[in-house]
């Protein structure tokens, strides 16, 4: 009877979990060549060196100095991003902070006098900072809305939303985050300091915002969505070193979580950044210790360091952990479907009525959560401070506005706290803090976590998706090391005997939400040793995560993932789905239509075809020897609107220009052709041109890029798909099997040529030695070896 009741218990859940959508159901909003975003269109990104006329004219002219100067420049520009995001991460800390300490000082003194004077404050307090923060995303920057990681993961994947990196986007996101988490709503400050560090690192790229008059001559140089995408990805990595004061964790996470493209250059230069990001928080640090931050102290800049916690665990203790990694599994995944779900009911139903009713419904939350965080407190019973010695270095009870445990909230008894009061009247910092503290056995009653992570979790799951900043990693932290001090505490009572200390249970149970609900697992256990101080732990975090990981795959993907879905960002994930390895590409794009143009085309045609098509690139074809028709490169649409808003290139003559004149350096620069950052750029309707101008012609082929990547028509969609996301491609040509071989190229051929001479040597025969060395040639080896040693060539 008792697995009957089991099984249908399993299938009840079963049932009310496939009622919830599922991301893949929520693949964009609207159909068309470009995905909405939150009302703007997603564009790709063009990642691909485009090696036109004048890029190659250009590329000529630059010497070894410049050369050095802008290898030089990039690492300038790395130490910018990484002092710029702290200096962002201290303000934005100092003054939530200062904003938490005044509310609960004050809150605390009115209440002495009037309790319900206090509780009217509070919540006018936190109604003021919240109604700010939406005032902002809603009027001011709409892109500041959310973590802003979906957005910028979607970025470095090669998609761009329109004003996602803008100057606009990087205030609302710094005073909007002070606004909604000194407003005491479940959200954090740590994701958006990551979209924080990715417009820094954008504006710099750009030399700055010309909108807004703040500019400079010498720094826009990064003009190729390459470069700039590189320094994102520092900016990516500087927010999360500055968020948690983790500078490897920071690397790690850009590499892991945001990033599809990386290089060992790079990587030097992400840790760069990382590390002067460590430097300038330290700093900050060393200097508010002094007194000089108000009601900063030793709070802010979470770093909860439990180095005198528990000291080693034993073998009984692996169940209990592994426990807590499946809880972390289970919850992380109802987390994700539950945002998904209401965020779908949000964007569909809610948030199309206007930004009123945005306002409206975050000043509602902010009112929920205040009435909720003051008036829950009051249903607990204070209990009296410890006596005993583990407990003497800690001050019971603690004075209101200063981080620290045992809070006094409305106890008659001058030596009484409010456990529940001491997690709802701190900061989320100092609250973690509290929570994975040790030696402070019994704090918490079972009864008060239980309280808080039923209530907590429920307001998290209602908050995020509002038009306010929001980051998911301390409320995520706060509710893992809620469950995580319940098992912990269990556990004491079991083992009676073992040195078990509940705020290290309380550190893996944050660690297993965050990789149940985010699934991280290098990265987050960098991150969770570095901000904790305690190697020790780290075989047990590395337990939980996996633990917790593998149970939330089960069900749904990522939250990052599911959000970027939500949104129409069309991520491109690191394996190709299964189906593609049984279709080829030919079948992939045959319905679709080729609009192609001539190397000499009329004006009018194509402004014929940039009106009725939305495609961004196009293929030129040409007439060979034979008359056949011949595929001679890639031209862009954003060029050829370049093209015909200057009008420079136009000609009478419908016949080619001859490019050994180099007409096109004079009229053009490689410059002229590159795309703003994060912005729409030209569009047709812009550019009006006469009668007379629509009957010239424009030669192509200065223009176009002649090598374009081109696969055959019988590659299976797999290969092409690996190939589209580790190149960082926008377009790949499909064509018929090639009718012979040109060359081959091999491993030797990519080598220097110091190391050349010596391998050749080896690999050809006395009989086909010549007697002095020839130019590399693949295809030349080829006519000329035979049997073993061609075939040991043509498989390297």
């Amino acid at each position: 009877m008792l697995s009957n009741h089991l099984r249908h218990g399993i299938e009840t859940a079963r049932v009310a979990w496939s009622q919830l959508p599922a991301s893949e159901d929520l693949d964009g909003e609207e159909e068309g060549p470009s995905v909405r975003i939150s009302g703007t269109g997603v564009e790709s990104l063009d990642y691909e060196v485009i090696e036109n006329f004048a890029y190659r004219e250009e590329q000529a002219q630059r010497g070894k100095l410049y050369v050095g100067y802008y290898v030089m420049l990039k690492w300038v520009l790395s130490l910018l991003v990484g002092v710029g995001t702290g200096l962002a991460a201290v303000f934005i800390n100092l003054a939530v902070e200062n904003f938490s300490g005044w509310k609960f000082a004050v809150t605390f003194s009115i209440v002495k006098h009037s309790y319900f004077a206090g509780f009217l404050v509070y919540i006018l307090f936190n109604l003021a900072l919240v109604l700010s923060s939406v005032f902002i995303v809603t009027q001011f920057a709409p892109a500041a809305a959310g973590s802003g990681i979906p957005e910028i993961k979607g970025y470095l994947n090669g998609v761009d939303a329109h004003g996602i990196l803008l100057f606009r986007t990087l205030v609302g996101k710094i005073f909007g985050s002070i606004g909604s988490v000194g407003g005491g709503l479940a959200l954090g400050k740590e994701g958006p300091l990551v979209h924080t560090g990715a417009c820094i690192a954008s504006l710099l790229g750009q030399g700055g915002s010309t909108k807004y008059h703040l500019s400079s001559r010498w720094l826009p140089i990064f003009q190729s969505d390459r470069d700039r995408r590189d320094l994102v990805t520092c900016g990516c990595a500087a927010g999360v070193a500055a968020a948690f004061r983790a500078p490897v964790g920071g690397v790690l996470f850009a590499l892991e979580e945001v990033t599809s493209w990386w290089r060992s250059q790079l990587m030097w230069r992400v840790f760069f950044t990382s590390a002067i990001v460590a430097v300038v928080v330290r700093s900050a640090m060393g200097w508010c210790k002094n007194g000089n931050c108000g009601h900063f102290g030793s709070g802010g800049f979470i770093i909860w360091d439990i180095s005198g916690g528990q000291e080693d665990y034993s073998f009984q203790e692996l169940f209990p952990m592994a426990i807590i990694g499946v809880i972390g599994g289970l919850l992380g995944a109802l987390f994700n479907q539950l945002t998904l779900f209401l965020t779908s009911w949000r964007r569909n139903y809610l948030h199309k009525k206007g930004n009123r009713v945005k306002i409206i419904e975050v000043c509602l939350v902010s009112l929920i959560t205040s009435v909720l965080s003051f008036g829950l407190p009051l249903l607990r019973k204070c209990s009296p401070c410890p006596t005993s010695g583990a407990n003497s270095n800690i001050e019971c009870p603690n004075a209101p506005g200063i981080d620290g445990n045992y809070v006094d909230f409305y106890c008659s008894n001058g030596k009484e706290y409010n456990d529940l009061a001491t997690i709802f009247f701190n900061t989320q910092d100092d609250a973690i803090r509290n929570l994975f503290s040790a030696k402070t056995f019994h704090e918490y009653s079972a009864q008060s976590l239980l309280t808080f992570l039923v209530i907590f979790y429920s307001l998290a799951v209602v908050t995020f998706g509002t038009a306010v900043p929001a980051g998911q990693f301390i409320p995520g932290i706060m509710i893992g090391s809620t469950y995580g001090r319940l098992v912990g505490m269990l556990v004491v009572k079991l083992y009676k005997k073992l040195n078990v200390e509940e705020g290290t249970y309380a550190l893996l149970g944050a660690a297993s939400f965050l990789g149940g609900s985010m699934r991280m697992t290098v990265s987050l256990c960098v991150i969770m040793v570095e901000i904790t101080n305690n190697l020790k732990l780290l075989p047990l975090i590395m337990l939980v995560l996996l633990i917790s990981k593998a149970v939330g795959d089960v069900f749904n993907e990522g939250l990052y993932e599911v959000q970027a879905r939500l949104r129409g960002i069309p991520l491109l994930e690191s394996r190709p789905k299964q189906y593609m390895r049984h279709v080829t590409a030919k079948e992939a794009c045959k319905n679709q239509k080729v609009v192609s143009f001539t190397r000499i085309v009329r004006v009018s045609d194509v402004v014929s075809v940039l009106r009725s098509h939305k495609h961004n690139g196009f293929p030129v074809v040409d007439h060979g020897r034979n008359g056949e028709s011949l595929v001679i490169g890639l031209i862009l649409r954003s060029h050829l609107l370049v093209l015909l808003q200057s009008k420079a290139d136009f000609q009478s003559s419908p016949y080619p220009s001859n490019l050994k004149t180099g007409p096109v350096s004079v009229r053009h620069k490689f410059s002229d052709f590159v795309k703003p950052v994060s912005s729409k750029g030209l569009s047709i309707e812009d550019i009006h041109l006469s009668e007379d101008d629509l009957e010239m012609y424009i030669d192509l082929a200065p223009f176009l890029n002649p090598s374009p990547y081109v696969v055959p028509e019988d590659m299976s969609l797999a290969k092409v798909y690996n190939l589209f996301r580790q190149l960082g491609l926008r377009h790949i040509f499909v064509v018929p099997r090639a009718p012979h071989v040109v060359g081959l190229i091999t491993r030797k051929d990519l080598l220097a040529e110091e190391t050349e001479a010596s391998a050749t040597v080896e690999l050809q025969p006395a009989s086909v030695r010549a007697p002095h060395r020839e130019p590399r040639n693949v295809g030349r080896h080829a006519q000329h070896l035979e049997g073993p040693l061609l075939d040991s060539l043509l498989t390297q």
